[in-house]
Order: C-alpha cells, then structure tokens, then sequence
C-alpha cells in the first residue's frame, strides 16, 4: 500500500517540532544563564564580620561589622541597632543599609544586645547620662575601633536603630552630641522617656504613649544626659506608624517636642509634604533635605519600620548619598605638634600643643599617635583618649571642637611607664600627618 503523503507531512511537522522543543529545552537553560552572567553585578566579597576586643564594654555587646569591598577615603560610619529579639545579624540581613553601604561606601557597624530578650538598655541611669556604663559605652567603644582601624572621619558618623535600637538612637544622641552628626529614629520614644527606678527595663507609661511632656522639660532631659556639652547638636529624623501597638503613636509628637527644643527652632513646620501616598512628612528650622529635624507619619503602619525604601531616605537626610558635602580636611600636613613629657619612677606627664597651621578653621578633630611600648594613659584632659594604650585617638573635647586657623589647643594626658618614657614617633590630625615642633 502506498504512504498517506497528508498523513507523512503531518508526521513530519510532529517530529520537527519535537526536535524544535528538545533543542530549546536544552539550550534556554544556557542562554538564560549567559544573560544572568552578563546582567548580573559582579558578585560582592564584603562579609558581616564580628569584632571582638573592640574596647570598653560594660554590659558585653557583641560587635559586627560590614565594610563593603569600595570604600570611600576617610569612609563615614553608620551605626544600625536593632530591634527587642533581634540581632545585628539579622538588622543586617533583613534591612538595606548594607547594599546601600556598597553603592555609597560607607561602613555600618551592627551592635547586638546580649541581655534576656535582646533589647538595649535605654532605661537605667547608667545608659541614660554620657560614659554612664551599660549599652551606650560599648557602642561608643564600637565607633572608636572603626576609627582606629578604618581611618573613619570622626565628623562623619551617624546612627539609626528601629523599635529599641530606635529607643538607643534617641539616647546615642543626648549621651554623646559631640560624636553623632544625625541620627533616625524608627518606632522609638524620646530620649528618657524610658527611665525606670526598680531596675526593670520596661517602661509601661511610655510605651503606651502616656508621658507627655513639654518640648522644654525634653529638651533638659537630654541636655542633663551630657551637662559639659556646647557645641552643636546632631539632626535628627523621626519615623513612626499610626497603629503601632507596641510603642505607641503619642511618642510621635514627644520626639518632635524634645528634638525641635534641642536644637531651639519652632514646633511649628517650616515644611510639609508627601513623598509617598501614607507618609506625612514635615520639617523643622529649615526646608531642605538635611534639616535640623525631618518627621515622618506613615498613616496605617504598625511596628514594623523600616520598610519600603525608607532606608534610602535616611541615607538622605544623614547626606550619605551624595547630596551633602562633607566637611572640609585639613591639608596634609597643615597641622603642628608640640609634645613634652615630665618623667617620674613609674609615670609620666605628656602635654601636647596642637596647632592648625592651614587656612581654614576645623570644626571637628582627631589626633592619632602611637605610645611606646609599656605606656597606658590613666588620666587625660582636652581630649577623649581611646584605647589607654599602642595607638590611641585623641577626640577633642566639645569646648574645644574648633581650632581656628593659626590657633592651638592644649591637651595632655597622665600615663604609666615600665621604662620607656619616650615620645610617639608621629601624629595625624584627621588622617593628615602634622609636623612636630
């Protein structure tokens, strides 16, 4: 019998069109591939790390840190605290401050709470006043080893927390003026707010939204947290929701009421604006993007901030991306040091004039040296010393923060010896070596 030839084109269009679906069954795997390969970024090298050994650390933080694979020189360092039952770990992996570290070179140390339920400690005496002990000390401690070791620019550090790391941005801010340029706040209360007397951690009149206090009495609040202090104060941000059952919405408007006393400009908004459909956002002493104090309502939010680019918007108002010029350096070697020592069995007195020989004033400063061997420094003045001993940074002190141009400061320090009573080989101001005198 001869072959159907309606029935064999048939066939023959069935077995082309399997060979036609085998062949991109294999092929689009490879090709999809090489598509990925060629869109995608090139795969990141940066790691959360942990540091240990960091510095003082009365209540036992641990410390991670993320230095993404560019680094801008004399990289800005933001703090990220986390939330109660959180981690810096997990504040890493589940927020986007660390991509955003990537794109804007910036370095994010993560501290994590180690008491039961991981919360910060924002409620006993000693977190609530500057070198008091507990969280705020190791932190501080955190950002001085980032400084040590990763030549950060002391004028450039920031801070942002959610729920309790919100709470601890609030006291950062108070407990040290002098070392945070701005901060954000998501979900938390104002500085105090959260203050106990029965040593407990929790404080139930704040959280639900029932401590209701002058702007002013805020304001004192945080000025008490650190008396000396008469220098300049860091912005700060305030993010909240309005159906936050946790720490509720009244401590909205108290953050607003201390921060905006802080810093002596009207409660009433200089602006107002939407920048997305729920958020409310309004601004205090100023309109531009790094105003002295920015807050955002986000109408139907619970406890669950930050979220939907938020991030992106503190990195904003701190002026991380670009937006914002950082202060000035000082030219190398636009700086000069005196230094002399008075000697006796087993300790020494050091007193170091610091001059800026450049033209312009700076308006914050660093000193670093190396001690010799066997000396550790027990007592200090002019300055904030940190560690006691090897190289140690000298961090001005807030009445002497500025050194116009031609002027010198006086700093010095007590220090034990076990022999050698020789001077530090060289200085750096800001990361600029000074010429000794």
């Amino acid at each position: 019998m001869s072959e159907n030839p309606t029935r064999s084109a048939t066939a023959g269009k069935r077995s082309r069109r399997a060979r036609l679906t085998a062949l991109l069954a294999a092929v689009l795997p490879l090709l999809a591939g090489l598509l990925l390969a060629v869109a995608a970024p090139p795969a990141s090298a940066a790691t959360l790390t942990e540091v240990t050994g960091f510095g003082p650390n009365p209540s036992n933080l641990r410390m991670h840190l993320y230095v993404p694979d560019t680094v801008r020189p004399r990289p800005a360092v933001l703090v990220a605290v986390h939330y109660c039952t959180g981690s810096g770990p997990a504040f890493h992996a589940g927020t986007e401050f660390a991509p955003l570290a990537d794109r804007y070179g910036f370095i994010v140390v993560y501290p994590s709470a180690t008491r039961s339920g991981n919360c910060f400690d924002v409620s006993s005496p000693q977190a609530l006043r500057r070198d008091g002990g507990s969280d705020p000390v190791g932190i501080r401690s955190m950002i001085e080893y980032v400084r040590q070791h990763h030549g950060a620019d002391p004028a450039r550090t920031y801070v942002t927390g959610a729920s309790s790391g919100a709470m601890m941005t609030n006291v950062l801010l108070g407990n040290y003026p002098d070392v945070f340029r701005a901060g954000a706040a998501f979900m938390g209360v104002p500085h105090s707010c959260f203050a106990t007397t029965d040593g407990s951690g929790w404080n139930s009149a704040c959280a639900n939204g029932t401590v209701d206090r002058t702007p002013r009495v805020w304001g004192d609040l945080v000025r008490a947290a650190h008396p000396g202090h008469t220098g300049p104060r860091p912005r700060m941000q305030i993010w909240h929701g309005t159906e936050d059952s946790t720490l509720r919405y009244p401590n909205f408007a108290e953050q607003i009421d201390q921060w905006t006393d802080v810093h002596g400009v009207s409660r009433t908004p200089a602006a107002t604006d939407r920048p997305q459909a729920d958020w409310t956002r309004t601004r205090y002493g100023g309109t531009g993007a790094q105003t002295p104090v920015e807050a955002i309502s986000v109408q139907g939010a619970g406890h669950t901030l930050p979220s939907g680019g938020m991030a992106a918007r503190v990195i904003t108002f701190f002026g991380l991306d670009g937006t914002t010029t950082p202060p000035p350096d000082p030219a190398p070697g636009a700086c000069r040091v005196a230094y002399t020592t008075s000697s006796w069995n087993t300790g020494l007195t050091a007193t170091v004039a610091l001059t800026n020989t450049g033209s312009a004033p700076l308006t914050s400063w660093s000193l670093v040296f190396t001690l010799p061997a066997g000396q550790t420094i027990t007592s200090g003045w002019g300055a904030t010393y940190s560690p006691a001993g090897g190289t140690v940074t000298a961090t001005n002190a807030p009445y002497n923060a500025t050194i116009p141009a031609g002027a010198s400061v006086q700093l010095g320090f007590q220090a034990r010896h076990t022999g050698d009573t020789g001077r530090p080989a060289a200085f750096a101001l800001n990361g600029a070596t000074c010429s000794t005198a």
